[in-house]
């Protein structure tokens, strides 16, 4: 923070995030739901606890966030990414769209970055830019620090985004939002059922699990047909919410 052009850079995103109201009210809503499930995994894996805001910068919080590049999911991996990985990707089933198992592959491909970069700024760089790109940039500039390094606009502003992100929801009152606990968006609790069969109508399985196809999907988004295939019988785990959870509350 010493450096000019760093203090400017992170300038220029605490002005994005404090100035764009409705996103980042949403954002603060959102925390405790989806932060209550990163948190542990990214723990689990010896990963920075701060990499949960890399995520809001990837999808804000979009369960089914889908770019342009054909990313997926909270942390907008690419299918082919997916899958070296281990995730299924097909029409009937997209576990880019899966929070905890996508979080899993995320924290891999952190830790894979870490041991080759040394720098969790130039990890996240590297998310965002490719680790061919960000070995090219290094070995045309001589230095290895991602706050002298020259990237593309996108790959330059992106740490300075995730750290505002960090910034403003950690201690929003300084940054003059004030949402009440009322207000958060309650963390629903989940049952887990085992699914090891096809299942011909999504929508009939809902029914007689006591909610419906747009609640089952919600808390499944990773089911992208009205049908579960599955002709290997893999085993599938549904999250269906507990009774009552539509008039919860915090």
């Amino acid at each position: 923070m010493d450096y000019f052009d760093v203090r400017e850079s992170l300038d220029r995103e605490l002005l994005s995030t404090v100035y764009f109201h409705s996103q980042t009210i949403r954002y603060l809503k959102n925390m405790p739901r989806y932060f209550s499930i990163i948190e542990p995994i990214l723990k689990s894996n010896g990963v920075p606890e701060d990499f949960k805001y890399l995520c809001v910068a990837e999808s804000g919080f979009d369960p089914k966030a889908y770019s342009p590049s054909k990313a997926a999911g909270f942390w907008q991996l690419l299918e082919s990414t997916a899958k070296e990985n281990g995730l299924e990707v097909n029409s009937d089933v997209d576990e880019r769209y899966h929070i905890e198992k996508s979080t899993e592959v995320a924290c891999r491909m952190f830790k894979s970055a870490y041991q080759k970069y040394g720098s969790w700024a130039l990890v996240a760089a590297s998310y965002n830019g490719g680790r061919y790109g960000l070995d090219q940039k290094i070995a045309q500039q001589k230095v290895k620090s991602y706050y002298d390094l020259l990237f593309v606009e996108e790959t330059t502003r992106y740490v300075f985004r995730i750290l505002a992100l960090k910034m403003v929801m950690e201690d929003p009152e300084e940054y003059g939002f004030k949402v009440d606990k009322k207000d958060l968006y309650p963390i629903i609790e989940t049952k887990n059922v085992e699914v090891k069969s096809s299942i011909a109508d999504l929508a009939g399985y809902a029914i007689n699990k006591g909610i419906n196809y747009k609640i089952l999907k919600m808390f499944n988004p990773w089911l992208r047909d009205t049908m579960l295939k599955n002709p290997t019988r893999k085993t599938y785990i549904l999250k269906i919410p507990e009774t009552g959870f539509r008039t919860k509350t915090n």
